[in-house]
C-alpha cells in the first residue's frame, strides 16, 4: 500500500494513492496515528483502496509523509564508493547524526538555500521509517520494526558540517530534509535492500547505485539504534548516500538547480533550489 499526507481544500489529511489517485484514509490524525493503529485500520483501508473513489493527485499537495517525526537520524559512509570519494577511513561502527524536525520538507517543495551558505549538496537516500519500533531489537527482527519506505534528500550544508566534529548543524538546515511522495508499506515492497537509485542535477546523472551496496543493511542500523533509545512509530532513517555528491566534485548547488531523486519502487522526489528570503 502507498501512504501519502496530502493537502486539498485546505485540510491536511492522509490517503491512500492508487493509480494516480488519493483516496481518504478517514483517519483522524496524522500519519504517526495512522502507524500506532496500523494492525487494526489495515482491513478497513484495503477496503477502501478496492473501491476507489480518490480523488487525481493533481488536485492535491504531496506533503512529506511524516511530516513531524519523534526522530529523524542518518548515518554517515555507509556505501563503499561514497567512502571512497570522501578519502575517509570505512567505518568500523555505525557513524550516525540527527536532523531537526524543521529540516523535514515536502516531495516536490522548493528546498531553500539559507542565506550566507555556498555549499549546499545533495545525497540521495532510501529512507526507512519505523512502525512498532522497540528497544533492543536484534537484526533478526528488525524488518517487523520498520512500517515503510520512502524517498530522501539528505541536504547538507558542507562548509557548515565541516566545521565541527558534530554534522548535525549541517544536516539539519530548513528544508534539507526533503522525502516522499508517499510510504511503500513493507509487506508490498519486501526486500529493501534490492533497488536501484538515483540523483540527478538538472537532468544531469550524478549518482547511480542500489541498496544492495549498503554497508551496514537496514536491519543492522535498526538494532544498532534501539540499543541507545526507543525506536517509535514514525521515527525516520535516511540509510545512507552512494557515491556521486556534489562535495567530491566542488559542484554544489546554486537557485535554480533542479534535484531530482528516484528509487526504484518507491518514486521520485523533485525540489528547486531557492535564496532564502
Amino acid at each position: 500500500m502507498k501512504l501519502c499526507t496530502y493537502t486539498a481544500d485546505g485540510r491536511t489529511r492522509t490517503g491512500i494513492v492508487v493509480d494516480g489517485t488519493v483516496i481518504d484514509t478517514g483517519v483522524d490524525g496524522t500519519m504517526i496515528d495512522l502507524i500506532r493503529q496500523w494492525h487494526d485500520l489495515k482491513p478497513d483501508l484495503e477496503a477502501r483502496a478496492a473501491a476507489g473513489m480518490g480523488i487525481p493527485l493533481a488536485a492535491v499537495r504531496l506533503l512529506a509523509p511524516v511530516p513531524r517525526p519523534g526522530k529523524i537520524f542518518a548515518i554517515g559512509l555507509n556505501y563503499a564508493d561514497h567512502i571512497a570519494e570522501t578519502g575517509m577511513p570505512k567505518p568500523e561502527r555505525q557513524l550516525w547524526f540527527t536532523k531537526a524536525q524543521t529540516s523535514v520538507n515536502g516531495p516536490y517543495d522548493p528546498i531553500l538555500i539559507a542565506r550566507g551558505t555556498t555549499a549546499n549538496d545533495y545525497e540521495a537516500e532510501l529512507v526507512a521509517v519505523i512502525g512498532p519500533g522497540g528497544k533492543h531489537i536484534a537484526a533478526a527482527d528488525a524488518p517487523a520494526a520498520v512500517f515503510g519506505y520512502c524517498v530522501g534528500n539528505d541536504m547538507t550544508e558542507r562548509l557548515w558540517q565541516q566545521a565541527s566534529p558534530q554534522w548535525a548543524l549541517g544536516k539539519s538546515f530548513d528544508s534539507h530534509a526533503p522525502m516522499g511522495p508517499w510510504i511503500v508499506t513493507a509487506d508490498e515492497l519486501g526486500d529493501p535492500h534490492t533497488l536501484g537509485i538515483h540523483c540527478f542535477v538538472n537532468g544531469e546523472l550524478r549518482q547511480e547505485s542500489n541498496t544492495r551496496h549498503l554497508v551496514f543493511p537496514i536491519w543492522e542500523q535498526v538494532a544498532h539504534l534501539s540499543q541507545a533509545m526507543t525506536l517509535e512509530p514514525g521515527d525516520v532513517l535516511f540509510t545512507g548516500t552512494p557515491a556521486g555528491v556534489g562535495m567530491a566534485t566542488g559542484r554544489y548547488l546554486q537557485p535554480g538547480d533542479v534535484v531530482r531523486v528516484e528509487i526504484e519502487r518507491l518514486g521520485h522526489i523533485e525540489g528547486t533550489l531557492q535564496a532564502e528570503a
